[in-house]
């Protein structure tokens, strides 16, 4: 391998594991704080309704209907995505203080939800956090991949590494099959 080419690899090598430094340590954390049971928790506070108060859940325009009820209600909360779950929405990003509301038997019931610390991290890692994040995530995922792939590349590459690449690599498949989906 041209040592240009080996510079370079290992530069974006670099750089890349940089950039997903946070992400991981935040999947660490939090994958391991849930794996622990330690999920965190929120804090619930009941938000009052004008009387009479409705949204249709199955609306076509339901993210314009809650914005247009929030506004006539006048409540105050920014939310940039709308999760519908039937009976209930929640206004995302789900990692910060957000509302719900939910159709029960006496009408229109909203909630106000604030997670902690853990929790707004575990909503971050399911996806349920800020669009940017959301994509900064995906961005880390590619990086990921082509971090793993490039990495292996090098091993390859170097005639000096390239049995200790392919034995890991080996190593990883057979490791990962049998604990994923043998045992």
């Amino acid at each position: 391998m041209s040592p240009k080419l080996r510079k370079y690899l290992v530069l974006g090598h670099l750089w890349a594991a940089g950039i997903m430094a946070p992400a991981f340590a935040l999947h660490a954390i939090s994958g391991g704080l849930y794996l622990m049971n330690i999920k965190g928790n929120a804090t619930t506070e009941r938000v009052a309704l004008p009387e009479a108060a409705a949204l249709d859940f199955s609306s076509d325009t339901l993210e314009a209907d809650v914005r247009a009820f929030l506004s006539e209600a006048n409540i105050k909360h920014d939310f940039e995505y709308v999760k519908n779950r039937g009976s209930l929405i929640q206004l995302r990003p789900t990692s910060r203080t957000y509302l719900e509301f939910k159709q029960t038997d006496q009408g229109l019931a909203a909630t106000r939800v604030k997670p902690d610390t853990v929790r707004a991290m575990m909503e971050l890692h399911k996806g349920h956090g800020p669009e940017l994040f959301k994509a900064y995530q995906k961005l880390v995922a590619l990086m990921l991949l082509l971090v793993v792939f490039g990495g292996i590349l090098v091993g390859l590459l170097a005639k000096a590494y390239r049995r200790q690449t392919i034995t890991a690599v080996v190593v990883g498949m057979f490791a990962f099959v049998l604990i994923g989906f043998v045992v």
